[in-house]
């Protein structure tokens, strides 16, 4: 199914700067080196600097990241909640709520 907000969509490319700007951010207004962070979180400090410069990361990595910083709760939200923009995406969300499977 093709969303209306298909021309909205933003490039992964951007997504993971804005991701990484964000985290390391988070991580300077607390006051971390990328080495304090490395203890709290368990990721190595070469992988922080590779996503803060290269926006490269594992899932598990930016979860434990994450955890580290407390922003579990913000992470574990993000698509808890359904998102639509017509009342046909609505609908359709609705009548497939109980799915199991894709078609």
């Amino acid at each position: 199914m093709k969303y209306s907000s298909d021309i909205y969509k933003m490039p992964v490319s951007v997504v993971l700067q804005r991701m990484a700007t964000d985290c390391k951010r988070r991580r300077l207004e607390r006051g971390l080196s990328r080495k304090s962070l490395s203890e709290l979180s368990g990721v190595p400090a070469p992988s922080i600097e590779r996503f803060e410069t290269k926006h490269k990361i594992s899932l598990e990595s930016y979860a434990q990241i994450a955890n580290a910083l407390d922003f579990t709760d913000e992470l574990v939200s993000v698509m808890s909640k359904p998102k639509y923009h017509t009342i046909g995406e609505l609908e359709a969300i609705t009548k497939n709520k109980t799915r199991q499977r894709g078609r």
